[in-house]
């Protein structure tokens, strides 16, 4: 008679010594059927809202192999399941024998659909909370196979077998999310070089200086810090530096630092664990945590609340974040850059940003220069632009400009920068559909970005055309942006909703989901 402890351990090591579970299936199955009647063993997971078992994996004297297989439970079955779980409650042996399969309905059910030979069969009820979680199936062909000590053996094996069965569905889950995160981004990737053209518009004109500090920065694995007014394309420099770098196969990942609710800065930066607070159900990474191998942009960091910044230093020092609810440090391997359109230095003068966080991000600050000290690049935007809103659009043919246009876009002075520009010519192109663009309420040509629009005279206008129209200069002051810091409902002083209400009334259009970008 084999000792307990003996059988429970050499079983336990063959069937856990493999992450991958039809290998340590096998293995534990050669050692079973040295001791026990054994043709087949089945691992499977009970899938109550399907009403169904899903087969997990399988082995036999050949080998095993991984399975992901439904098998519906009949009306008769699931009155025997929940007779299980009676038992299971009742604190009986948590090892079911049928020894007269053709007339059990559970090992009935699972040998007709697998196409197995009438078999006796040890189930052994794998639990957790009084449910029934899955189960481990021993078959041996023939009636009459099993006795009451080889059920003592078996149970031994519960736990185990519990734990390499959530092994296994924890493993398959990570991996299946590591390829699609890797899918994503490599997506994600492709979207954003396609959605720049593959070029920086200005690189070898007004951002050819800028691009010489990229093409030095981006070989290191210095921190960056992107200075430029809203609207300048910060996101898309930082992510040329991304793509310059070693780092360019990792992830890149872009935060809003001022979009982040401040009771949620931590969470959405580094990650908590599961019961951390209310409503967290589930461990979940940060955006560092996503981004460790790649880069990530911390957009708006002037925005970032001072006990975040505290956190935020301890990263930069020691590549090492803590997750909310947690107590341990997971290192992490990551390069920062920030942005803003703010005046750190003066904010740290103010107090309302640390100065040694300064200091640490404040190794190679690149300065993008807005679009009015640039207009050189007005017409290669302008060509950009309007491909592109061709093919978003859905246009028959590319728009084209009426005569003076390009002068009168030339002449502004675009506050919202090349945001601004984009969102001028979206709304032309849908304004104007199948005709040239105009862009006569963009200002008089010369004036400055507060002078009154070109032909506005609220003398001879409506009062929804002056409204119309001092909405429309306002969407382009904020770049199109209608809700949050920095909106053009925060400008106005107006709900959003209450300016989107209106802008439908009076025609005017917007992206109802538009983040802030950079």
């Amino acid at each position: 008679m084999i000792d307990e402890n003996a059988f429970f351990r050499e079983a336990t090591l063959r069937l856990t010594g493999s992450l991958q579970i039809e290998a340590g299936l096998h293995a534990c199955f050669q050692y079973l059927a040295e001791h026990l009647p054994a043709d087949v063993v089945y691992l499977q997971r009970n899938e109550p809202e399907l009403g169904a078992m899903r087969l997990v994996a399988r082995a036999d004297a050949d080998g095993g192999v991984r399975m992901d297989r439904l098998v519906a439970y009949t009306d008769e079955a699931r009155v025997a399941l929940d007779g299980l779980v009676e038992a299971v409650q009742g604190g009986e042996l948590p090892v079911l024998i049928v020894n007269r399969p053709r007339e059990e309905p559970l090992t009935r059910s699972l040998e007709e659909a697998l196409g197995e030979v009438a078999s006796s069969a040890m189930i052994l009820r794998l639990v957790v909370e009084d449910r029934v979680v899955g189960a481990l199936a021993l078959l041996a062909e023939g009636d009459d196979r099993f006795t009451e000590e080889h059920a003592r053996l078996y149970a031994t094996l519960r736990e185990p077998c519990f734990v390499a069965m959530s092994n296994t569905m924890e493993h398959a889950e990570v991996v299946r999310l590591k390829n699609r995160l890797a899918d994503d981004n490599r997506y994600l990737s492709r979207e954003l070089v396609r959605h720049l053209g593959g070029t920086i518009v200005g690189a070898d004109f007004g951002l050819r200086h800028v691009m010489h500090q990229v093409r030095q920065v981006a070989p290191t694995e210095s921190p960056v810090v992107l200075l430029g007014e809203t609207g300048t394309g910060k996101e898309v420099i930082a992510h040329a530096i991304h793509l310059g770098s070693p780092r360019r196969d990792g992830p890149f990942v872009p935060v809003n630092c001022g979009a982040i609710p401040e009771a949620l800065v931590d969470s959405e930066l580094f990650g908590h664990e599961r019961g951390a607070f209310t409503g967290a159900t589930a461990k979940r990474r940060g955006r560092f945590e996503r981004a460790d191998g790649g880069t990530i942009l911390l957009d708006e960091i002037g925005e970032m609340p001072m006990e975040a910044q505290v956190r935020l230093l301890r990263v930069l020092q020691d590549s090492v974040i803590e997750r909310v609810g947690g107590t341990k440090g997971v290192r992490l391997n990551v390069r920062v850059i920030a942005a803003t359109h703010q005046d750190l230095a003066e904010r740290v003068r103010q107090g309302r940003f640390r100065e040694d966080l300064w200091f640490r991000l404040n190794v190679f600050p690149l300065a993008i220069p807005p679009l009015r000290e640039r207009r050189g690049d007005i017409p290669a935007f302008v060509d950009f632009f309007l491909e592109r809103k061709a093919r978003d659009l859905k246009l028959r043919a590319r728009p084209t400009l009426a005569p003076g246009a390009i002068e009168t876009l030339m002449s502004y002075d675009w506050p919202g920068n090349v945001r601004e520009l984009e969102n001028v010519l979206e709304r032309a192109a849908i304004l104007h559909r199948d005709r040239p663009l105009r862009f006569d309420d963009l200002g008089r040509v010369g004036a400055s970005p507060s002078g009154p629009a070109a032909g506005f005279d609220p003398a001879l206008l409506d009062l929804d055309q002056v409204v119309s129209q001092h909405i429309v200069r306002v969407l382009g002051m904020s770049g199109g942006k209608v809700h949050g810091p920095g909106g053009a409902a925060e400008l106005l002083g107006v709900n959003a909703s209450t300016l989107r209400y209106r802008m439908e009334k009076l025609g005017i259009p917007f992206k109802k989901d538009a983040s802030d970008p950079v």
